[in-house]
């Protein structure tokens, strides 16, 4: 089951042994003490809290930058191109703006292991100083979608039935800062913002056009992203992080697939250290 814990470092019970094992003796210690002299019990307190608070935010690093991801120079690069062509009559890139643009392909899970192409996935970026577009093309085995949502098509914990999905991060600075956008194959959708242990809707004013295929089994999304509800100020100098997704599936175990692997022990996309690089070409 998918771990929804948003930007929580304790949402998985994954920690170091030996700062565990600390802690925990400094317990029995504090415990001792008290039993036969308590001056002694309240002044083992304060290492007590700060052996606390170290762990808690090592813990915090280690799980921004699992073992096998550590090196940002290790992860993958996406690329958004400038679009230079006319919209179409929905306001979107015309085919030959798509095709242009660099596409990037993942088949495994969120560990990197277990591909399965009749599951791939492919993404395509375009970009305006005002917009930035995201197309993906999913090859499916089967499909299962909520049938009910909002009037405007957004639909709470989509998550739960197939999704594409993509996280963005345009100022690394705050690394458990990101937006999160997801769109199902039957054009529900949603979009969060993500800030440490809090999410809440991000209202960007997505837009977003969705077509099934049935007989080539795949589904094919657009989504246009306003520019002013990912950054204030959009410099396409300035690299950003990002990582795409696909969840498939009616009942677990389901079909978790990542661009940039999580590594996570269970399904978890809220991985920031594993976050890709997103180049804008002109």
């Amino acid at each position: 089951m998918r771990n929804e814990s948003a930007g929580n470092p304790a949402s998985e019970n994954e920690g170091h042994p030996y700062q565990f094992g600390l802690w925990l003796l400094l317990v029995f210690c504090v415990g001792v003490a008290w039993e036969f002299e308590r001056g002694a019990a309240f002044l083992l307190l304060p290492y007590l809290l700060w052996v606390s608070i170290a762990a808690s935010l090592n813990y915090t690093v280690w799980r921004m930058n699992p073992p096998i991801a550590r090196s940002v120079n290790a992860l993958p690069t996406a690329f958004a191109s400038r679009s230079a062509s006319q919209p179409d009559a929905e306001g979107f890139p015309d085919g030959n703006a798509w095709v242009k643009s660099s596409p990037l392909r993942f088949e495994h899970d969120w560990k990197g292991e277990n591909g399965d192409p009749a599951r791939s996935t492919e993404v395509r970026l375009l970009w305006t100083p005002d917009t930035l577009f995201v197309r993906f093309l999913a090859n499916y085995r089967n499909i299962t979608v909520f049938a009910d949502a909002r009037e405007d098509g957004w639909r709470d914990e989509l998550w739960n039935c197939d999704v594409a999905e993509v996280f963005l991060q345009p100022d690394s600075r705050d690394p458990w800062k990101y937006k999160e956008f997801e769109v199902s194959p039957n054009g529900l959708w949603i979009d969060l913002d993500i800030a440490s242990s809090r999410k809440e809707e991000l209202r960007s004013k997505l837009r977003r056009r969705v077509v099934q295929d049935a007989r080539a089994k795949t589904w094919t999304a657009e989504l246009a992203i306003p520019m002013p509800s990912l950054t204030p100020d959009f410099d396409a100098k300035q690299n950003w992080r990002v990582n795409f997704f696909r969840v498939e599936g009616e009942a677990e175990p389901r079909f978790y697939s990542a661009w940039s692997p999580t590594y996570s022990q269970e399904p978890n996309f809220h991985v920031p250290g594993t976050f890709g690089k997103l180049v804008f070409r002109e």
